[in-house]
């Protein structure tokens, strides 16, 4: 699994080198990144690759600058433990609060905390706005109805703008300024470049025609004085601001899936003492091993096995599944479900960090701050549209200045301005992050765990899936049948000898071997050089006899003849048991049969996976007539039988050379290979670390109809992720050359910056608002 917090801080307080700066965009990094570059001795590293190349173009730029210049953001006080990310660019990471220093974004907590209302950033332009807001209404008003109430004389009215919107540009829109300028230090042009450009160009002007409009044309003196703009910059900055905290409430919005996940963990456990009296303690406080009682209507606190009582836990909230499921003693209990009736003792296995809602969490997390694939057109897109929309605003400047009607150079003025600020590239950059933060949320409560952008973006191409059986299509916990010795050995001596030899090993066919010897109160003995052959079976010593348990591919490795038992195998086997086979210094001893039940929802799930589309396959490493036998009572007709790990690695390959887009679903450790090597390896939560490691999608309850849903769910986010890049692509297309004034010839009309500025806010608040629709998909 992924790693905890708790492991992740200690790796860093043993091994982490200390902080790195990328010296072209300054985001810190470590020895660990991937981009790295020598020069002059010293050993330089990038947060990607474009860094790097304009690194290497021009170094010594970059090392000077590295030197002189402090590119990070004036350091607030911080959360202690909390990293904070941007949503658009989420290998820029740091642990105190600021903003993006590629895009200037307001950087966010990774992972928020239940009932954090700490957002820095949304109340500091909450302040900026509402201080601001009087001071922008005054200067609005005397702009538009100054001339006609006739206050004042104009010459005195430009001064008392100017002393209204000083305030509004130097404080209430520094922020603005800054991540503008910090824009052109990193040489990461965006909405702040222009924004910052568009009023600082308009209030400077103003300015000048206030303090010495004697250097001005006399064209452009308009009743009585130098023409002004002290309102449009204004107004913009207020408009900015208002936008900001319509964006940031909406993003806050995108978090509330892992907050509702971090929600359902109880805040007190009630322990068992030695003595037998019971206490409440903080939850903190439990610790593996520890007796807790659970009673109706409580909350299980943390992971673990019930060992006294019974009765029906609600794990809707976690895996999906809609009905209350019967535990009792030696059944598994997973914390933050719901006891619903009878009273429960369990013993704690899993606790803090290593809790199944703690692992969800953070691959929750781990999903939302990766990028999809299709957010690199986007970010291709991006990269070049501030620099086109400079050109296109110094055009609109210069062909309004020398062929507009008079004042020319003030309509020149007033249209750059509109291009720089309507053209706002936030909405395009937020396109795909938004809805892949919401649609991973969604999925953690469908017990969907998906492990990055790309598996949501992937899964709805798939074509075929080959799945696993043991694990996957049946319960994976077999229940033992029967032994069959060979002549001259005894059942109990083979189960013995099978049960000895499957201790060292973590498949479930094992398990129910070592259960059924101790049921039977057998003595096992711990076997040597333990050997397992993933998929195949294992080998190993015992009391100087060499032993091998597996299937028939094992026999023949060892050449082993297993003719003898042949017939009987063979009829285990069409009733869909597993067969083993073991062998004693190179003997066969005897078979063993267990039988693994079919998952009750597979069935239900292979009719909708057919439904949608999908070709079924069947590979596993049991003989090929019990997986035959299964797959026929399930309607699959493509079979792989008796396969190791490497014979699915080449099936998967050899589908994906065929054309077919290929999805592994398994759950152990000889799965892994092919899980990895899938274009969407797929894993039940109730199998192995190994295979969850491998995979890119996880189903928390191990239930096969997890991946309609989460095909379901791919299908939508990708359309939602098509809608804003459309609608963002649309709305630029549409507002530049409205705001050049390409439509004055025809109608004559302009857009004043101010309708601009509105209109940019609210483009990025619509892009997020229709990413926000997916909570209400039907998935």
């Amino acid at each position: 699994m992924i790693p905890s917090p708790d492991q992740q801080v200690e790796g860093a307080n043993l091994t982490s080198p200390p902080p790195l700066k990328d010296p072209v965009c300054g985001i810190t990094v470590t020895d660990k990144a991937e981009h790295r570059q020598e020069y002059n001795g010293h050993l330089y590293y990038f947060c990607s690759a474009k860094c790097q190349g304009k690194f290497a173009a021009d170094p010594l730029h970059y090392v000077t600058a590295a030197r002189t210049v402090e590119t990070s953001p004036t350091k607030l006080p911080a959360i202690e433990g909390t990293i904070y990310t941007c949503p658009m660019h989420p290998e820029v990471r740091q642990d105190y609060p600021g903003n993006c220093p590629k895009c200037g974004m307001t950087l966010e907590p990774e992972l928020p905390k239940l009932g954090d209302d700490d957002n820095r950033a949304l109340r500091d332009f909450q302040r900026r706005f509402w201080w601001s807001l009087p001071l922008t209404a005054v200067v609005f008003v005397l702009a538009m109805f100054g001339h006609r109430l006739q206050w004042m004389d104009m010459a005195t009215q430009s001064w008392v703008e100017l002393a209204l919107a000083t305030p509004i540009m130097l404080w209430a829109g520094w922020p603005f300024f800054t991540r503008g300028w910090q824009s052109v230090v990193n040489r990461s042009l965006n909405m702040w470049t222009l924004i910052s450009l568009g009023t600082g160009a308009a209030f400077v002007y103003s300015v000048v025609a206030t303090v010495a409009p004697q250097v001005l044309p006399a064209s452009f003196i308009s009743m009585g004085r130098v023409a002004v703009y002290f309102e449009a910059a204004a107004v913009i900055i207020s408009l900015t601001l208002l936008g900001q905290l319509l964006e940031l409430k909406a993003r806050s919005q995108t978090s509330a899936a892992i907050k509702s996940l971090l929600g359902l963990a109880p805040k007190t456990a009630r322990r068992i003492r030695v003595d037998g009296a019971e206490e409440d303690v903080p939850l903190s406080e439990v610790h593996v091993g520890d007796v807790l009682r659970v009673r109706p209507g409580e909350k299980v606190p943390v992971d673990g096995m019930v060992t006294e009582g019974g009765s029906a836990v609600d794990e809707s909230m976690l895996t999906g599944e809609p009905l209350p499921v019967n535990k009792r003693v030696g059944d598994k209990v997973i914390g933050a479900t719901l006891n619903t009736s009878g009273a429960l003792v369990i013993s704690s296995e899993k606790v803090g960090s290593a809790t199944v809602l703690a692992q969800i969490v953070r691959m929750v997390v781990q999903a939302q701050r990766s990028r999809a694939p299709m957010q690199r057109m986007a970010d291709v897109v991006a990269g070049y549209f501030v620099t086109a929309v400079l050109v296109i605003a110094v055009l609109t400047f210069l062909a309004w200045g020398f062929f507009g009607p008079e004042p020319s150079w003030v309509f020149g003025l007033i249209n750059a301005v509109a291009v720089l600020i309507i053209a706002c590239p936030c909405a395009l950059g937020l396109t795909t992050p938004m809805s892949i933060m919401v649609a991973t949320g969604l999925g953690a409560t469908r017990g969907v765990l998906f492990r990055d952008a790309a598996a949501i973006e992937n899964l709805r191409k798939v074509d075929t899936l080959i799945i696993d059986k043991t694990g996957t299509l049946t319960e994976g916990r077999p229940a033992f049948d029967r032994v069959v010795p060979a002549p001259d050995f005894e059942a109990d001596e083979v189960l013995r000898l099978a049960a000895s030899l499957d201790q060292g090993s973590e498949h479930p066919l094992a398990e129910t071997i070592v259960r059924a010897a101790r049921e039977r109160t057998m003595t096992l003995d711990k076997p040597e050089n333990f050997e397992s052959n993933s998929g195949i079976g294992v080998r190993g010593r015992l009391a100087g006899r060499q032993l091998a348990l597996g299937n028939t591919t094992l026999m023949q490795q060892m050449n082993v003849s297993v003719a003898s038992l042949l017939a009987q195998a063979e009829g285990l086997r069409s009733e869909g048991a597993s067969v083993m086979h073991l062998a004693v210094d190179g003997q066969l001893a005897g078979l063993l049969a267990v039988s693994d039940p079919i998952k009750q929802s597979t069935p239900e799930a292979l009719l909708m996976l057919k439904a949608a589309g999908l070709r079924i396959v069947m590979a596993t490493g049991d003989g090929l007539t019990t997986a035959k036998a299964v797959a026929k009572r399930l309607g699959i007709d493509e079979v792989h039988g008796e396969v190791k790990p490497a014979d699915k690695l080449i099936l998967v390959e050899k589908m994906q050379k065929e054309g077919r887009v290929v999805g592994m679903a398994g759950d152990g450790i000889n799965d892994a290979p092919a899980l990895a090597q899938a274009d969407v390896g797929i894993a039940m939560g109730t199998g192995t670390d190994v295979a969850m490691n491998s995979a890119q999608l996880t189903l928390v309850k191990g239930d096969l109809r997890g991946i309609a849903v989460a095909r379901s769910l791919s299908e939508a986010t990708v359309a939602n992720m098509k809608q804003n890049l459309l609608f963002a692509l649309f709305y630029n297309a549409l507002a530049i050359p409205i705001a050049a004034g390409v439509l004055f010839p025809l109608t004559g009309w302009l857009l004043s910056p101010m309708i601009a500025a509105l209109t940019m806010s609210f483009s990025s608040v619509s892009v997020i608002g229709n990413a926000l629709r997916l909570r209400r998909s039907k998935v």
